[in-house]
């Protein structure tokens, strides 16, 4: 289960930086730019994976790894 939500924490992470980049300097990477729903909440949207992924890492951090 730790390793499941390191994982998810780490996609998150990784999506949300993505997505910042995407939204500051028009690269054209990450998931969340491809998401018509999300059109013009783009910034918010990665702001919210980031701090998704920082409460993932903070859940797996407090399990037990056995």
């Amino acid at each position: 289960m730790k390793q499941l939500l390191e994982l998810l924490g780490f996609i998150a992470l990784v999506q949300g930086v993505l997505g910042l980049v995407h939204e500051f300097t028009h690269w054209h990477v990450g998931l969340v730019q491809r998401l018509g729903l999300l059109d013009g909440y783009g910034v918010y949207v990665s702001v919210a994976l980031v701090v998704l992924a920082l409460a993932l890492f903070a859940a797996a951090e407090s399990r037990k790894s056995g």
